[in-house]
């Protein structure tokens, strides 16, 4: 299928009074939880600022779910109007009912596609509910640009979502040389391929962070000294390992009574909504010091992650996000197995004795001067600019070309 190459243009007047008529492109931007929406806000923000291309927003999955803080609204706080809204989410949060919620978010995303009639689609990381608008496209003849292909998480059944997104797009952004050599590898042009870094590192390059007394004041929370900021998501493709590392990860917090745990809630995933029961339970047996908060937003996020004696759990966040920040890591388990690290993450099995042990490592005063010396690999706070440039710059016409498989 030839990819669309048709454009918009818009007739603006200059200080003389002469009209000229200017190019713009359709760029519509898919996101389907917090989790993306984070790093993909600077991209968002570049794009609406671009007067030759033409923004639009659609909206999904976790953004809808109450039990995720309803997280649509930060996206319109943010200043950006979502023109779509598409609620796909079963209540069941087992392989079957993800299945399913994938053909609704399917079935929706056809529509949003074909009312919209962008010129181009984003998607950003490894989500199912990306890799159903991607084939919505993809059928609708929309070329797909993809941010952090290329990425391995051996850990859960990412890898053949982020694949499959890999190979259904015709531009992409990566955020490592490494993995711009596996997306090459997987038959993408060179071409095609930009090594931009996470835009994630954007925003904490420009990001004034919320001072201590004013980001508790606004979560109403009242902490300790030391703070853990913990995200625990589900492990899908070992459920087992999951749900031991959540037991033996809140066994170990027991034996850190002077220290605020806050959590943040996990993913709607298979095996979810028991991770998330096994946190609500530790949480109110413990209200001294461990609290949960639906979702925080990227600044109040960020400035906690900033704020945080360390950061513990499972989630990518804690492999570029927190190294940039110099918060040492505490990963847990085998979920982002395969994934660049810094020196400052320290990895460790489920077991709460494990656990225990990699906390006191990370936070001891002799892990000070390697979090010092640490830098994310996840690039330099630059990746927006080369995004919204190669969106703006490239040949529509070559993307149907830019694989080639022998």
């Amino acid at each position: 299928m030839p990819a669309r190459t048709d454009t918009r243009q818009s007739a603006r007047t200059t200080g003389r009074g002469t009209q000229t008529v200017t190019t713009i492109r359709g760029v519509c931007i898919f996101t389907g939880s917090r989790a993306d929406y984070g790093p993909l806000r600077p991209v968002i923000s570049a794009v609406a600022n671009d007067r030759e291309l033409d923004l639009s927003i659609i909206a999904s999955g976790g953004h809808l779910i109450a039990q995720q803080g309803s997280t649509v609204d930060q996206i319109e706080a943010d200043g950006f109007q979502v023109d779509e809204t598409i609620d796909m989410v079963l209540a069941s949060d087992n392989a079957v009912g993800v299945a399913k919620s994938f053909g609704l978010g399917m079935i929706g995303y056809a529509d949003s596609i074909r009312r919209i009639s962008p010129e181009i689609l984003v998607v950003l990381g490894d989500r199912y509910e990306a890799l159903a608008i991607t084939i919505c496209a993809t059928l609708q003849r929309i070329p797909v640009a993809h941010i952090a292909g290329g990425e391995v998480t051996k850990g859960s059944i990412d890898d053949p979502i982020r694949n499959a997104i890999t190979q259904l797009s015709s531009l992409h952004f990566v955020a490592t040389e490494m993995a711009r050599d596996r997306v090459v590898s997987m038959g993408a042009a060179r071409w095609s391929v930009h090594n931009t870094g996470s835009p994630s590192i954007d925003t904490i390059k420009n990001l004034q962070f919320l001072p201590r007394d004013q980001l508790f004041a606004s979560l109403e929370i009242q902490p300790k000294k030391d703070i853990f900021l913990i995200t625990y998501h589900p492990v899908t493709a070992d459920p087992h390992s999951g749900r031991a590392g959540i037991i033996g990860l809140v066994e170990a917090l027991q034996k850190f009574p002077n220290v605020t745990s806050i959590f943040t809630e996990s993913n709607i995933d298979d095996g979810g909504s028991e991770i998330s029961e096994l946190i609500h339970r530790f949480v109110s047996t413990n209200p001294e010091h461990a609290v949960l908060v639906k979702s925080l937003g990227q600044e109040s996020y960020l400035s906690l992650l900033h704020a945080s004696t360390a950061v513990i759990g499972n989630s990518s966040s804690g492999l570029s996000e927190a190294p940039a920040l110099q918060t040492p890591t505490v990963n847990i388990g085998p979920r982002q197995s395969g994934r660049p690290r810094a020196d400052s993450v320290i990895d460790c099995g489920t077991d709460a004795a494990e656990i225990e042990h990699a906390i006191r490592r990370a936070t001891s005063p002799s892990n000070a001067d390697i979090l010092s010396r640490t830098k994310s690999p996840y690039g330099i706070g630059n990746a927006a600019k080369e995004i919204v440039s190669k969106l703006r710059s490239t040949d529509l016409s070559k993307l149907q070309r830019s694989f080639n498989i022998e």
